[in-house]
């Protein structure tokens, strides 16, 4: 089995997929039906979920205890989580998600946290640790924080991005590319209410 690294992130307009101390709360600002239901599907496609050591503490905190459409394909499948420097602690994502589920009037009741409790920790060489799930699984998809993006796309590992592309201009913030140059070749768009899937190929 040769598997094939999927990077999904949500990104605003002018090409950050976070704020300068990594606020999210556009996100939720710029939500709609059909960019969810894109998630989803995105999301069920997924035979492991890996991420950076920050973003696994978010999210080990947050879907457990989630009603939202994600939570059953977040939950259900395998984690890996890339950690050189051991646990990490919770980022302003995890506060502004927190805060959004509290203006929709939403409790948190845990559901499932095995697959988190369960999960890897990948402490080797990125690449090396990418080609051994390659080896191991189907569709690997990748969350970020932004750091654990940047190096996977500055590594050439990705085989696809899937970019949400949401109607804000942060004006700055946490880039997803930086030097040198990334060229890719537009696979596929969709346009939904407030934002617009991207899907690449490396070029």
């Amino acid at each position: 089995m040769t598997g094939r690294l999927v990077l999904k992130m949500s990104m605003s307009l002018d090409g950050f997929v976070g704020g300068p101390a990594g606020e999210v709360d556009w996100i939720f600002a710029t939500e709609d039906a059909a960019a969810v239901d894109w998630t989803v599907a995105t999301l069920a496609e997924a035979d492991v979920h890996i991420m950076g050591s920050r973003t696994f503490a978010d999210m080990a905190a947050w879907w457990p205890t989630s009603t939202e459409p994600f939570a059953a394909p977040m939950n259900e499948k395998p984690k890996v989580s890339f950690a050189r420097s051991g646990p990490a602690a919770p980022t302003t994502a995890l506060r502004d998600a927190t805060r959004a589920r509290q203006a929709r009037g939403e409790s948190a009741t845990e559901t499932s946290a095995a697959s988190w409790r369960e999960a890897e920790i990948a402490r080797g060489d990125l690449a090396a640790e990418i080609a051994g799930l390659k080896q191991r699984y189907g569709t690997i998809l990748a969350h970020g924080g932004a750091r654990f993006a940047q190096s996977l796309v500055a590594s050439g590992l990705i085989d696809e991005y899937r970019l949400l592309i949401h109607p804000v201009a942060l004006g700055r913030g946490l880039p997803l590319f930086g030097e040198p140059h990334t060229r890719l070749r537009l696979i596929k768009a969709e346009a939904f209410a407030a934002a617009v899937a991207h899907i690449y190929a490396p070029a």
